[in-house]
């Protein structure tokens, strides 16, 4: 075989070790190496030396170690074999990586396993040629990307899927916001990939996450994304699961006439022991009640009993449930209203004065009886009108001995105008009436 007198590089773009195919070399050969290139003599198994960009002669004074292991019986020009290695040193910033398979990973957030299958590029250069050569070349003629992406799948895939893992739960993001922190991802996982790449002499420019994507079909997924969507459902028009539920149930009484009581009364119960009675979800449920016990009822509309809330017939008095007398309801509160003993209006136990006379409110200390001013008793119940303590002007009825607003000591009162008196004045100081 012919010695080679020119050796440059003819391997292809995505290469990153080429290897120079003829062995037979000479000590006038001449090594050609571009720029963000460079070639290693490997002789013996031995890597030799390391040449950078330009033209190169083989020669022992160029390659010191060479004089040992070429013997130079020509004068200086010698025929030898040895193996020459081109490294592109140029930056490769599109080498692709993903996983073939989804990743199962626990959302922090909600505790479901999700599925999640990642995709991006990332950028390399070879830093140190002779490490790079003898730790991951080895046999082999040629490594290109193709290659390098075999050779680290393992790698990036656990890199990957621990950083993923990790950087969820110390965040406490769930899988589903996860896109929305691709930049830092992608930062926070090349920190975790760089050391094991420098270990074989190849630097790590960049590693970029692309997508972060869950198969839509996986039924976890598909669950949690309906839950979801339903709790913001629920957020816009403003009630909750439990609420929700129990609409469900009320609704289910509406649509079942021969038990609507007693579902009713369950539904009540069973609502008030999920989220409890009052505020807004009394109110929540009482809006529905409504809607359910005004029902129909051979063409009439039914009415509640006020005690127990079943439902009852128009004609019925008596509620079937608690025995409770409706009547006695309308009779007892027209019982208990106050009507003023001039004009005969309706007089609220907090006014002062009658809204249409005028009349001072004067009540019986025992029924609350409008009582008139000239009455000595309370025309109802008959309890003494009381008298105004000449203290502080609080009505106290009449054998009272201490006033009970401002604890006046009283002696005795008024026979006109029934004002509490203390001391023994001979004269009533409001009225003057003689008191002895």
């Amino acid at each position: 075989m012919a010695i080679v007198e020119v050796i440059k590089y003819n391997g292809g773009p995505d290469v990153f070790a080429w290897k120079y195919p003829s062995e037979e070399l000479g000590t006038w050969t001449q090594l050609i190496v571009n720029e963000a290139q460079e070639a290693v003599l490997f002789k013996g198994g031995k890597a030799l030396d390391v040449f950078g960009s330009g033209r190169h002669t083989l020669e022992t004074a160029n390659i010191p170690l060479l004089n040992k292991l070429v013997n130079l019986p020509f004068g200086g020009r010698t025929p030898f074999t040895a193996e020459v290695w081109f490294i592109n040193k140029a930056f490769s910033l599109d080498v692709k990586w993903g996983t073939a398979s989804p990743i199962q990973i626990q959302d922090p957030k909600y505790g479901v396993f999700v599925p999640v299958r990642s995709n991006g590029t990332f950028g390399v250069q070879i830093e140190e040629s002779k490490k790079f050569l003898i730790k991951l070349v080895g046999t082999l003629s040629v490594f290109d990307k193709t290659t390098l992406v075999k050779y680290f799948r393992g790698l990036y895939i656990t890199k990957v899927k621990d950083a993923i893992s990790q950087y969820v739960v110390h965040k406490q993001i769930s899988l589903l916001e996860i896109n929305a922190y691709i930049d830092e991802l992608s930062n926070f996982m090349k920190e975790r990939i760089a050391p094991t790449l420098d270990e074989y002499g190849i630097g790590l420019a960049n590693f970029y996450v692309n997508d972060l994507s869950i198969p839509e079909e996986d039924p976890a997924v598909a669950k949690l994304k309906s839950a979801l969507a339903k709790r913001a459902e629920m957020n816009i028009i403003g009630y909750s699961y439990q609420q929700e539920r129990s609409f469900d149930t009320l609704e289910g009484a509406a649509k079942n006439p021969g038990s609507i009581s007693s579902d009713l009364m369950g539904a009540g119960i069973g609502l008030g022991m999920g989220v409890g009675i009052g505020g807004s979800v009394g109110n929540a449920f009482s809006g529905v009640s409504q809607e359910i016990k005004v029902g129909k009822d051979n063409g009439t509309t039914v009415k509640e009993c006020p005690k127990c809330h079943s439902n009852l017939n128009p004609s019925q008095r008596f509620c079937g449930t608690c025995g409770y007398d409706t009547e006695a309801k309308d009779k007892k509160e027209k019982e208990t209203e106050i009507k003023c003993s001039k004009c005969g209006s309706i007089v609220v136990d907090n006014m002062k004065f009658c809204p249409e006379c005028g009349k001072k409110y004067n009540p019986c200390p025992e029924c609350g009886t409008d009582m008139p001013e000239e009455a000595k008793s309370c025309p109802v119940c008959g309890c003494e009108k009381p008298f105004n303590c000449s203290g502080c002007g609080k009505l106290i009825p009449k054998g009272s001995k201490f006033c009970p607003e401002c604890g006046l000591k009283l002696i005795k009162a008024c026979p006109k105008c029934g004002l509490a008196i203390q001391g023994s004045p001979k004269f009533c100081p409001e009225c003057g009436e003689k008191l002895e």
